[in-house]
């Protein structure tokens, strides 16, 4: 039971985390909080003696690392193109790209 505290104190923390944060790390950060506390969720179905929890934990395995290799690769590739990781500044930069295509 006390696993089951611990995953939703992690959920809730990477969800917190997701809503208020604006640098991207940050928020790449908390979508791994709120995958680990799936993945706990999976371990603990496992231990309950369900072969299919097993399936379930490699599955989430390979798929929270494969999402995180693609959200670190954005993340480089858009701090390589915008200078910045601030989600607001990105923003900025794109609208006022946008204002100026148009005025053109």
């Amino acid at each position: 039971m006390d696993f089951v505290i611990l995953s939703i104190v992690m959920l809730v923390i990477g969800i917190y985390g997701l809503l208020t944060k604006r640098d991207l790390l940050k928020v790449f950060v908390s979508v791994e909080l709120i995958a680990t506390a799936a993945t706990l969720n999976f371990v603990m179905l496992t231990s309950a003696g369900n072969g299919l929890g097993q399936a379930f934990l490699v599955l989430a395995f390979a798929t929270d690392t494969a999402v995180g290799a693609l959200v670190l690769a954005l993340l480089l590739i858009a701090y390589k193109k915008y200078g910045t990781s601030d989600i607001g500044e990105i923003m900025r930069i794109e609208q006022d790209k946008k204002e100026g295509e148009r005025e053109v």
